[in-house]
């Protein structure tokens, strides 16, 4: 009789023949492959001489070799079992190309109607288009889940709809035309809506592929982020993506009738510009017919020429910044949305940016279908409480200090200073120091409620701000000028809002562009307000994407926006 050899520590139970060159790696695979009567010797390890095994190790070897048998026993009945369900399946969709589904014009004529819409016609025949959301087969009945985008549909196919070839080779994301009768919800069961659609007649319009291609095989819940930047035109489809953009449409309009309430007036600025407003590091720069001109940082500078003829107006506008930023609450383009305002008061400019957010929040939580938006979206969500806190700059310094909230610090040059392991140095902030957007975040989510940081330094803000009249006072030091200016920040985001007064005063607006050493001969339209009856203005920039990241709860302001476009990122 041939031996069979085991080598414990060098062998294989997969790639092993059980020669004494490739042995098996376990006594019990040796003992199922060539029987519980074959010759089997064992070694250890390579080192040592094969040998008979002890019988201990026999009998331990034999449960082995048994349990391994049952295994295979139950491999092949399931692979039967599968042989048979393919083979069932195949017949069955051979014999589903003989079904003919015809709509009966003997029916009532059955109104076409989108979902959302559709109450009114409960106990009658409708004709609804859309695409296959969910799909469920239990015994000879299908379950679909519509989408038309205006909401969600269930159906039922049953009897001869459900009998089809196409019926049973539905995939998810295929487009469809069904017609049915539409009935209420049976006690007991819940639908979108409150009813579904009993089935008669229905046809496949656009089939999406399945087997590799299929939708759920492209794009799932454990996609990596790059896949799903990537498939985002799929990943719109999506509830909590469509979700998002409902609630974003809601809330322009919940703005706009806002603005309309107040009096303010929309107006169009241009995205082509030639002057800069936030700092001409953050400019996208082109060459328009030879002269220089960039993607707008901010439409500010334009607003503020429409007050002499306009009044109070707004914009919602794409503005640009060419920052090299991966942070989950920056983007290259976003929807900014800009307000300026003439004859008020630094408390006036902060008394409106609170009212305004208040009365949109209002708006949208009052409304059935938007509160549901974004119940679904932030459960917890809760209308913030008036007043807002107010903090001063000064202020927020020595709460940040008070409790241990410390930021890197940085040499002459801006860069970070490490410490003998390559961290960063951690310091405590001071009176000058830009607050770092990791610790205004974490005392913003420590206090829990909307702030107005106001009061900043003129260094860290731009040239058009207006200066606080007197230089500060009390506690603020004197050499250090502050200006009319504000953040509000909001937990779980940060800062949402920025705004400020401007600067009224002519000659202190030159001044402005030589501290920053800009050129004021671009902005001679600009400074010509200070020149044809000035007056004591403000404003202020929203970013929608990330007022919607605080309102819907989004962990990054990316899933805030169709298309998102961040460094690196301009696909799709």
């Amino acid at each position: 009789m041939t031996s069979i050899y085991v080598d414990e520590a060098a062998g294989s139970d997969l790639a092993g023949a059980g020669s004494q060159t490739t042995p098996y790696q376990t006594l019990a695979h040796a003992l199922f492959t060539h029987g519980q009567a074959a010759d089997v010797l064992v070694r250890k390890d390579p080192s040592a001489e094969y040998e008979q095994p002890t019988q201990s190790a026999l009998k331990k070897a034999k449960k082995g070799a048994d349990g391994l048998e049952k295994k295979r026993r139950k491999a092949e009945e399931l692979a039967e079992a599968a042989t048979e369900e393919r083979e069932k399946r195949e017949r069955l969709l051979e014999e589903s190309k003989k079904v003919q589904l015809i709509e009966d014009d003997t029916l009532p004529a059955a109104i076409k109607a989108k979902i959302l819409n559709l109450e009114p016609y409960r106990g009658k025949r409708v004709r609804i288009f859309g695409w296959v959301h969910r799909l469920r087969s239990q015994k000879d009945i299908i379950f679909l889940v519509l989408r038309d985008g205006t909401g969600y549909l269930q159906t039922i196919l049953s009897g001869v709809p459900a009998q089809t070839y196409a019926a049973l080779t539905l995939t998810l994301e295929s487009t469809v035309e069904l017609v049915g009768t539409l009935q209420p919800t049976p006690e007991g069961k819940t639908a979108p809506g409150g009813h579904e659609l009993v089935v008669d007649f229905w046809r496949t319009i656009g089939a999406a592929p399945g087997g590799d291609d299929a939708f759920t095989n492209r794009l799932n819940e454990k996609s990596d982020p790059s896949i799903l930047a990537d498939l985002r035109h799929l990943v719109l489809r999506g509830e909590n993506a469509s979700s998002v953009l409902r609630l974003r449409s809601a809330t322009l309009s919940a703005f706009r009738a806002t603005y309309a309430e107040q009096h303010l007036l929309e107006v169009t600025p241009p995205c082509l510009v030639q002057t800069q407003v936030e700092g001409g590091a953050t400019l996208f720069k082109l060459n328009y017919y030879g002269q220089p001109a960039f993607l707008t940082q901010s439409s500010q500078l334009y607003l503020e020429t429409c007050l002499p003829s306009l009044g109070d107006v707004f914009c919602v506008q794409e503005s640009f910044r060419a920052e090299n930023s991966h942070t989950r609450r920056h983007l290259s383009e976003y929807t900014h949305l800009e307000a300026e305002l003439a004859f008020i008061t630094f408390d006036d400019l902060m008394n409106h940016i609170e009212a305004i957010i208040c009365e949109v929040v209002d708006k949208l939580w009052k409304n059935e279908s938007t509160a549901a938006l974004i119940q679904q979206l932030n459960p917890s969500f809760a209308p913030p409480a008036r007043p807002f806190m107010r903090l001063t700059y000064v202020d927020a310094i020595a709460w940040l200090n008070e409790h241990g909230i410390e930021h890197e610090a940085e040499d002459a040059q801006g860069n970070v200073i490490t410490d003998a392991e390559g961290k960063p140095k951690m310091v405590p902030h001071v009176v000058g120091d830009d607050i770092a957007e990791a610790a205004e975040r974490k005392m913003t989510d420590a206090i829990g409620t909307p702030i107005f940081l106001h009061s900043f330094p003129a260094g860290l803000k731009a040239f058009y701000m207006k200066k606080v009249p007197g230089n500060g006072g009390g506690d603020q030091p004197a050499a250090i000028a502050l200006t009319e200016s504000c953040d509000l920040l909001m937990p779980g985001v940060g800062e949402i809002v920025g705004g400020s007064m401007r600067i009224s005063d002519i000659d202190e607006l030159l001044e402005g562009y030589k501290r920053e050493g800009i050129d004021p001969a671009p902005y001679y339209w600009f400074t010509d307000q200070r020149k044809y009856g000035t007056c004591e203005h403000g404003g202020y920039g929203l970013g929608i994407e990330r007022f919607l990241a605080w309102l819907a709860k989004r962990y990054t302001i990316r899933e805030c926006t169709l298309y998102p476009r961040w460094p690196g990122r301009a696909t799709p």
